[in-house]
């Protein structure tokens, strides 16, 4: 898929170091458990490539069109594990450093909905983030995503006591999407 500014594609063997970079900056994973090993990284791409084998779609990697710089992924991802909204399609996005306040996560994850929406006829789409991701929310809301306080959560995969277990859960549906397509803002 491309969009005004990006490519996004399915993963090359030279994107895994600059995304193991990208998951070794403590910058970019602070609102992650830990910065991830080259070993972590490369079987998360692993992981990645194998949903695009199995749902035919999945998280993209982004490449800069103007540069053919590797600047992250933006895409869908199946979330399962136990709360009360999963099974989920969820729409994520992990940007290098240097790439952050270009407006790209919301471009990338703008053409990800109408992948989803359009071509996969999916009702819904969340995203999920700790309370403390002001960044990503925020991109969440310029996407014309809702979040209602009352489906907040503890991520179950974070134990008791972290600082990242509470989360937030923003929904679009696809009337909603559709009734607002086009009105992301960078």
């Amino acid at each position: 898929m491309e969009t005004e500014r990006l490519i996004m594609r399915r993963w090359r063997s030279e994107d895994r170091e600059p995304f193991a970079a990208m998951n070794a900056d403590p910058e970019v994973m602070e609102q992650f458990p830990a910065t991830l090993s080259r070993e972590q990284s490369d079987a998360m791409v692993d992981r990645i490539e194998s949903a695009f084998e199995e749902h035919g779609y999945g998280l993209w990697a982004l490449q800069v069109r103007a540069t053919g710089e590797f600047v992250g992924f933006t895409g869908l991802a199946w979330q399962t594990f136990e709360a009360r909204f999963t099974p989920a399609l969820e729409i994520g996005w992990r940007l290098a450093r240097a790439a952050w306040g270009h407006g790209y996560a919301g471009e990338a994850a703008a053409a990800a909905f109408e992948h989803g929406f359009g071509v996969g006829g999916l009702e819904e789409i969340v995203s999920l983030t700790a309370v403390s991701n002001l960044r990503s929310r925020a991109v969440m809301e310029r996407l014309g995503m809702v979040r209602d306080p009352a489906d907040d959560f503890d991520h179950p995969l974070l134990p008791e006591g972290h600082r990242l277990r509470p989360h937030v859960l923003y929904r679009l549906g696809r009337d909603a999407w559709r009734r607002g397509r086009g009105a992301v803002t960078r």
